[in-house]
């Protein structure tokens, strides 16, 4: 995830009629790797935050779009999510950059530009939790905390944080937990265990791991007349199963990616949301270290540290 300010910029005629979209030279951004064209059929519905030019210009398999903006050597360098984030300076598409408040901080409002909204908007926009009721949260990542955010804001009355690691329970309590359940601390599989805790089943549940057999303990942990479970995490290389009985009760088992938020749209709402006071982003951050820290960083703290470390760039003038 990155923040930075436009150098340059070159938009599309159709953009130059509306000018909140337009982007300016100095202009604060932050990169998302989800496009929104405006333009699309699947950008002009509310049914999808999905934009075709998503789904045709990035190879799944490596996360990359087909043509780079990268070469070094005259060899072509693949551009993650085409972004490139972690470079000094980066050439992206108009459609990938959300314009922020001027006043925002990039070293803060960085962290919205995808964990923040994808856990916060998983529980928002896409279970629609509702008030007074229970969930449950599996995995207390970033993600996962964002989406015990959401789970407050969306006024559930009980929010089960669940994870192998009791020392993010703290930091999850920050968030609105109210219980804490660590599967190694019991016998039996979790989904039964919080379904005695919830006298029959949780009302939502959030799977923010990105692992099929927890993606199906979330979906059985739900009650079994109106559950809703959401699956957040990603992979790639892992398959599920469920059984027509586990759902034709009345359960819904549904996908969300970048939390079900129009990407450009869902990055400049959830920043005014932060300078207005009305969504903690600050409580994510554990470390702040350089571009020369970067293996130090990723071997001794993103391995074990269940937040985020925010990385500075020194860009050479």
């Amino acid at each position: 995830v990155l923040c930075l300010k436009v150098i340059k910029c070159k938009a599309k005629d159709t953009f130059l009629k509306v000018h909140k979209y337009f982007l300016f030279s100095g202009d604060k951004v932050i990169p998302v790797f989800l496009s929104q064209c405006r333009e699309c059929h699947f950008c002009k519905s509310p049914k999808t935050n999905q934009c075709v030019k998503a789904w045709t210009e990035v190879i799944m398999d490596i996360m990359c779009p087909i043509d780079s903006r990268f070469s070094c050597k005259g060899k072509k360098i693949l551009q993650f999510s085409g972004l490139g984030t972690f470079t000094e300076y980066t050439v992206v598409r108009q459609i990938n950059l959300a314009k922020i408040h001027p006043d925002a901080p990039l070293d803060k409002v960085c962290l919205i530009g995808c964990g923040i909204c994808t856990g916060y908007g998983s529980a928002v926009n896409t279970a629609k939790v509702e008030e007074g009721s229970t969930c449950a949260v599996f995995g207390l990542g970033a993600v996962g905390l964002a989406a015990v955010m959401g789970c407050k804001a969306a006024g559930a009355k009980r929010i089960i944080a669940v994870d192998t690691n009791p020392e993010k329970f703290e930091k999850a309590k920050i968030f609105g937990a109210t219980d804490f359940v660590n599967p190694k601390d019991h016998s039996k599989p979790i989904h039964e265990v919080l379904v005695e805790m919830t006298n029959g089943g949780v009302d939502f549940s959030l799977e923010c791991v990105g692992n099929a057999s927890v993606m199906e303990s979330a979906l059985h942990s739900t009650v079994k007349a109106w559950g809703v479970s959401v699956i957040v995490g990603y992979t790639l290389v892992q398959s599920f199963t469920a059984r027509p009985v586990d759902l034709i009760s009345g359960r819904t088992w549904k996908g969300a990616l970048f939390g079900g938020f129009k990407a450009k749209d869902g990055v400049m709402e959830m920043v005014k949301r932060y300078m207005e006071k009305k969504l903690m982003v600050d409580e994510f951050i554990t470390h702040n270290m350089d571009l020369c820290q970067i293996m130090e960083t990723w071997f001794g703290l993103v391995l074990t540290v269940p937040d985020w470390c925010v990385m500075t760039f020194q860009v050479k003038q």
